[in-house]
């Protein structure tokens, strides 16, 4: 918005969110008050996976992560989740509504799909299932079982 309003000579650089803050890229991706609780809710599956990452929008954002060996091993397992934020946050990036930990769960559970199918396809199923394992028992825990059934979501991994 800051820049837009530049380009367009206007005067109005507040969050498009309607959340009344100048709205920087900064901002717009990571310190609004309407995006804040996606962040929040990525770093308690983080907690929930024993992932310990600082709070730091060069992670989620720039995939930026510290030098930590231990943190880099879990790298594959947080890349997804932040992908999926990322795209809501665009998906929703004029509106003043957020979309909820479910429809962000779906949205990891499509790209855990896509993953799916093309580890089938590569004959790379084991290398999936190490990356997908854990993140597979928390998505399945946190999203309400009539969303399970009505997207049908059951674990791929499983029946390995």
């Amino acid at each position: 918005p800051v820049r837009v309003a530049k380009m367009s000579r206007s005067e109005d650089s507040r969050c498009w969110r309607g959340c009344g803050e100048t709205g920087t890229l900064l901002h717009c991706w990571w310190e609004c008050k309407l995006v804040q609780p996606l962040w929040k809710t990525v770093w308690r599956f983080l907690r929930k996976l024993t992932v310990d990452l600082p709070y730091d929008p060069a992670i989620a954002l720039l995939g930026i992560y510290p030098s930590d060996t231990e943190v880099l091993m879990h790298r594959s397992a947080c890349t997804p989740m932040f992908t999926a934020s990322l795209s809501m946050i665009a998906k929703s990036w004029k509106g003043p509504k957020w979309p909820s930990t479910d429809q962000w769960i779906k949205r990891m559970w499509f790209i855990y799909t896509m993953e799916y199918y093309m580890a089938m396809r590569k004959n790379e199923i084991w290398l999936f299932a190490a990356t997908w394992m854990e993140l597979e028992g928390v998505m399945l825990s946190e999203i309400s079982q009539a969303e399970k059934d009505r997207y049908h979501m059951l674990p791929l991994i499983g029946g390995l």
